[in-house]
């Protein structure tokens, strides 16, 4: 008789009929019902929690402990990790003091979640992509890491050393342990996240949050919204529509395009190369839709507990993307490498542009790609696909560079470079992440050669060619234009910090 395969990093059975019945892994089930639950708790929270009817303190210990009953849940004795992690690198903020703290908290914290991904992936359930204890840990390790340097750059660094987005962000005193627990482990981000600022997080639980926004508003455009807490009642609703639009459409639509088969032997020797295209395309965007429905569905809990309040449009309504991870137009319908990027997993770009592309001496972009890699795990594809991206953004910020310019004359030659790039773009993604999918080295291999590894011998032409030709046709621009163009051809994610970022002439990154 069979023996069933139990997983390791499952935590509570008691779904475990439900499983059952739905046939989907008992991990799932528990992620996506403790998620339901967070974000019925979440509108609880802000309604008889709010920061007029209680204390910080009651909000940090309530939030912390849903997180860590969340954890628990979900992932067992694994979720000790999580507190061990934190534990840890809040003895060296302490004891390693504000000069040093940053670079030590950044080692031990990503080393450690190097640790536990090399642990799992190699020991346990190698390619298994359910539920496990290490994603919430990628988290993690992006909320200490930015707390770190944004301690040291508060009590370290002088202000004239500070951009100005580091100057918003910086933290002038140490945290206490329950708001530190409270800002890595609370239950509404403890899942899936999203990263925030460890301010905005505290502005969020003192009930101050609505008073800076107010600030930042134009009065005269905005002063009749000031009158009371915005709701985020209709946010929250149209994000639940977008989180079912997209579970409807993974799980009826992704079976039927499998990633796998691109590197199926009869579909490459049977099918036209256009044809095998058309159809890479169609299966990296059926992909999508799980991601949209998780960091949808997490969005949607931090508003319902107040969270994520950015501000008021110029019509006077309501933003609620403070921590917002996706815009999902923006990415189906990108015209550059760039725009893609800017807004696919927008807080975890804006880690990686705050803790490594603006503070790297050399070479920023590869060592924005090489941190994203060891973040996201030990799987070979991962690298793979990072280091095609080093290369296909060098390729697309030199098209852009030396090219578009020539195409705004006129409106119907901007549409034609909108659709060329447009189409170019989509399929450059797909050919780039396809080994991120299919996580190994041999399957990635395969494909790049079963298309003849076109897109790298046309980045290293166009890259060669455009370094070749002459300096002064390359610098016809002048020196303002080229400056906006930097501006422009970079990787980086936007969100309510974006504007102070440009302003501060920022370097770019890449996720």
């Amino acid at each position: 008789m069979a023996t069933a395969k139990i997983n390791p990093c499952t935590g509570s059975t008691l779904l475990q009929p439900i499983s059952d019945l739905i046939n989907l892994p008992i991990d799932q089930v528990n992620f996506v019902v403790c998620q339901l639950f967070a974000l019925l708790t979440a509108v609880w929270f802000r309604l008889y929690l709010h920061p007029s009817k209680t204390s910080t303190f009651v909000r940090h210990f309530v939030a912390t402990l849903l997180g860590f009953y969340f954890a628990l849940f979900c992932f067992g004795w694994y979720a000790l990790h999580f507190v061990f992690q934190s534990g840890i690198t809040y003895t060296i903020m302490i004891l390693a003091g504000a000069e040093h703290m940053h670079k030590y908290c950044f080692v031990v914290a990503l080393g450690y979640l190097s640790l536990c991904q090399v642990t799992r992936v190699y020991i346990f359930d190698y390619g298994m992509y359910s539920a496990d204890f290490t994603g919430p840990m990628m988290i993690i390790t992006q909320k200490i890491t930015s707390l770190a340097f944004e301690i040291h750059d508060g009590l370290a660094r002088k202000d004239e050393q500070l951009t100005p987005s580091q100057r918003r962000l910086a933290v002038r005193r140490m945290p206490s342990l329950l708001e530190y627990f409270s800002y890595n482990c609370n239950f509404m981000g403890i899942l899936v996240g999203p990263t925030s600022s460890y301010k905005d997080y505290i502005a969020f639980i003192e009930g101050t949050a609505y008073h800076s926004k107010y600030s930042e508003t134009n009065g005269k455009e905005n002063g009749k919204y000031k009158q009371s807490e915005p709701s985020p009642k209709m946010e929250v609703i149209h994000k639940l529509a977008v989180c079912a639009i997209s579970l409807l459409v993974y799980l009826t639509v992704s079976k039927r395009f499998s990633v796998e088969r691109n590197v199926d032997d009869a579909f490459i020797a049977s099918t036209p190369f256009y044809t095998r295209v058309i159809y890479l395309y169609l299966s990296m965007l059926t992909t999508r839709p799980k991601y949209y429905f998780a960091w949808t569905l997490a969005d949607a809990i931090n508003n319902a507990a107040g969270f994520g309040f950015n501000g008021y449009n110029k019509d006077g309504t309501p933003r609620w993307d403070l921590v917002s991870n996706i815009r999902i137009a923006n990415i189906e319908f990108a015209t550059s490498f760039k725009t893609f990027l800017d807004n696919w997993n927008i807080q975890t770009a804006l880690w990686l542009k705050r803790v490594c592309y603006e503070r790297c001496p050399y070479n920023p972009t590869a060592a924005t790609f090489l941190l994203s890699a060891i973040w996201h795990g030990v799987y070979p594809g991962y690298y793979l696909t990072f280091l095609t991206g080093i290369v296909m953004t060098k390729t697309a910020r030199a098209i852009r560079h030396n090219v578009r310019q020539y195409f705004l004359g006129s409106s119907t030659h901007k549409l034609i470079y909108d659709v060329i790039t447009g189409a170019g773009t989509q399929v450059a993604i797909s050919y780039t992440v396809v080994p991120f999918v299919l996580l190994s080295v041999p399957p990635s291999l395969k494909f790049y050669k079963s298309c003849y590894f076109c897109l790298h011998i046309i980045c290293f032409l166009v890259i060669t060619m455009l370094s070749l030709k002459p300096r002064q046709i390359r610098d016809k621009p002048t020196e303002n234009s080229l400056h906006q163009e930097h501006l422009q051809g970079g990787l980086v994610g936007n969100n309510s910090h974006s504007a102070t970022d440009n302003n501060s002439n920022q370097k770019r990154k890449a996720t």
